[in-house]
């Protein structure tokens, strides 16, 4: 009986159930082995193709040495064969196999029964160790584990780059790193911190929806570089930050809408470059100066907005942000803030001017000293420059007259003096002295020029002084006339108006007297009182357009404020003022203010209301028992002292501010 061939052998290989095949492609038999002595030719096995997978009868070495030629590229069909099989098993499907491996396979169990028994024992051990290694490979791939689940917390809902989170406690960490979309509903903390989605860098969409969130601080969203969508709505957001979507250089779409903001930081959108859609609706804006950077923004923004709407104040309720006029918005104000501390007490304060340099006079009694401070301007400080002794002075006055620097100290006690400022020798010498008759108890001093020449006078508040005028002649002052005896006057006041030089006496027993200069007699006359203020402890004035007013203050009582007629004063404003011994009206950059100083309360500060013609109060300044106040303009800082009796003296300065800012 003939015995089928290789290419008979390759159409009848079946593979096993499930594994569909493809036809074999015939193959070119392979030509026969050389014939051998011990080989008959014969014999029906040995035909060309078998080569040496049909070994000759009576050669058992020679069977097992083709059944080992055959093995390797049989091995290597087998591991295929078998890895298919076995992710097929793994995968639960049918894969298809290679019909060549698989008949490669079937012809090596044929060839194997034919070769004989000793020859069938040797190919044997060959197919058992091939089997093997089969069955370890199916078993190895079918022994792997499936890919794990990505961690998700639970209150999470994950997929391999989506997060659902509901009712979380925190933000949530252990989330699967490839996560780019993100959704927290209802979630139960109150404030988004710094950084608080650094951890998911490849974050593209965030929705952050009906949470209990009311703060969302500085750079909440840093880290987030490839972010570009995020959605803050529902909220109970009331305040964000300048800087809390700082880096978000992808964002193109930004919704805040239906929280509570009332207002928003200015530049809040400045990192946004490339932002194209913003939802700022349901919110209950204020628009105050704190919203007008955004009118102006949303004017020049190629960013899509949807129309908002303004909640208050009521002038605005109801209207359009977009439409708001910027006219409307009156948002600059000013503020004084302390500058400088002196660290000692003083009752007066007078700054000049002296060889282009800035210098204030300070009188301290408590350290028997007039003090001389120049301002500095490199460190924009007042320094100690220089002291005059004066044991118990009061006011100490620097007057320049014909390029030479003058001071009048005037003391309670042990005189009162006049000194020079010697440039050669760079120190004040005494001049000469006032007489102590005349002046017993000086209270203030008041210096002016009237048709060219140079005055001073001494209010004394003694019951047996008068209050006295010195006029500069040649080489000294000397006195030019005595104009109230005997009346305990407490301050002076030049005013220059209309062409008509007055002098203005307050007094602590009588009404302020008003002089005015007679230029026949080169001698004051006295004009009228101002009645409605008996006890005034300080005057004042100023001009509002064509207007001079007087300001008076009272220690018991209120302070009066008092407008000139023509022929008299009348009253136009009272301001509380128990315990003030000192005013001083002031002008900085076309605002007019009043310093009012008390020894039980803070001192006030009161701004001029040009529409109603009068002070509105504007600041208080913690300044303890004021003496004087002193108005100091220094280069580019405005600056108002504040000479204290029984603290330090403060340095405050005037600043602009912009509300909308």
């Amino acid at each position: 009986m003939r015995r089928p061939g290789p290419q008979a052998l390759l159409s009848v290989a079946t593979p096993r159930p499930g594994l569909p095949l493809r036809p074999a492609r015939p193959r070119r038999p392979p030509p026969p082995p050389p014939q051998s002595a011990s080989s008959p030719a014969g014999q029906p096995w040995a035909r060309p193709g078998l080569r040496a997978s049909l070994p000759a009868s009576g050669s058992q070495e020679r069977a097992g040495e083709g059944t080992a030629a055959q093995g390797p590229r049989s091995l290597s069909r087998l591991r295929a064969a078998g890895a298919l099989a076995a992710a097929a098993a793994a995968g639960g499907r049918e894969v298809p196999v290679p019909a060549r491996a698989v008949a490669q396979s079937r012809w090596l169990e044929l060839t194997g029964s034919m070769a004989g028994p000793r020859a069938r024992r040797g190919s044997g051990l060959g197919l058992l160790a091939l089997s093997t290694l089969g069955l370890c490979l199916m078993l190895q791939v079918g022994a792997k584990r499936p890919p794990k689940t990505p961690p998700c917390p639970p209150s999470c809902s994950c997929t391999r780059d989506t997060a659902f989170c509901v009712d979380s406690k925190a933000v949530p960490r252990n989330l699967p790193s490839e996560v780019i979309s993100l959704t927290l509903v209802n979630a139960a903390f109150s404030e988004i911190q710094d950084g608080a989605f650094s951890h998911l860098p490849l974050l593209q969409f965030l929705l952050l929806n009906s949470n209990k969130f009311t703060l969302i601080g500085d750079n909440a969203f840093t880290g987030l570089s490839h972010l570009q969508y995020l959605f803050i709505e529902n909220n109970d957001i009331w305040a964000l930050s300048k800087f809390t979507f700082r880096g978000l250089k992808s964002l193109t779409h930004l919704s805040l809408a239906n929280n509570n903001l009332q207002t928003l930081p200015r530049d809040i959108f400045r990192p946004l470059d490339i932002l194209s859609d913003l939802d700022l609706r349901g919110n209950s804006l204020n628009c105050d100066c704190k919203v007008k950077w955004l009118v102006e923004w949303l004017a020049h923004t190629n960013t899509t907005v949807a129309p908002i709407y303004c909640a208050s104040p009521p002038r605005f309720q109801e209207h359009k942000v977009q439409d708001l006029p910027l006219r409307e918005f009156d948002c600059i104000t000013t503020d004084f803030v302390l500058y400088q501390t002196l660290s000692f007490p003083a009752v007066s304060a007078e700054p000049f001017l002296y060889s282009s340099d800035l210098y204030l006079a300070l009188a301290q009694p408590g350290a028997s000293a007039c003090t001389i401070l120049k301002w500095d301007y490199v460190e924009r400080q007042l320094r100690d420059y220089d002291r005059i002794p004066a044991p118990s002075a009061v006011h100490c006055k620097p007057m320049v007259v014909d390029s030479q620097l003058y001071v009048v100290v005037a003391q309670l006690f042990g005189g009162s003096y006049i000194y020079h400022w010697d440039p050669n020798t760079t120190r004040f010498t005494k001049l000469q002295d006032i007489d102590p008759q005349r002046v017993r108890k000086p209270n203030d001093l008041e210096a002016f020029r009237i048709d060219g020449d140079w005055y001073f006078a001494v209010a004394d508040s003694s019951k047996a002084g008068a209050t006295s005028l010195y006029r500069w002649h040649q080489n000294g002052f000397y006195s030019h006339q005595a104009l109230h005896a005997w009346h305990r006057d407490t301050d002076l006041e030049f005013v220059d108006g209309e062409g008509k030089p007055r002098l203005i006496v307050s007094s602590s027993s009588q009404a302020p007297v008003i002089y005015q200069w007679s230029r026949t007699q080169k001698q004051f006359v006295a004009q009228g009182e101002v009645t409605q203020v008996p006890d005034a402890q300080a005057v004042k004035h100023f001009r509002a357009g064509r207007d001079s007013y007087l300001c008076l203050s009272r220690y018991i009582g209120d302070s009066k404020i008092l407008r000139w007629e023509g022929t008299r004063f009348s009253e136009v404003q009272a301001l509380p003022s128990r315990g003030s011994l000192a005013l001083q009206p002031f002008l900085v950059g076309g605002r007019r203010y009043l310093a009012l100083g008390s020894d039980f309360s803070f001192t006030q500060i009161y701004q001029w209301d040009e529409g109603r013609q009068k002070f509105v109060r504007f600041q208080e300044l913690a300044v303890q028992a004021p003496r004087a106040f002193c108005y100091m303009p220094a280069g580019d800082a405005q600056l108002l002292l504040a000479p204290s009796f029984k603290g330090q003296t403060l340095v405050y300065r005037h600043v602009v501010v912009d509300l909308s800012a």
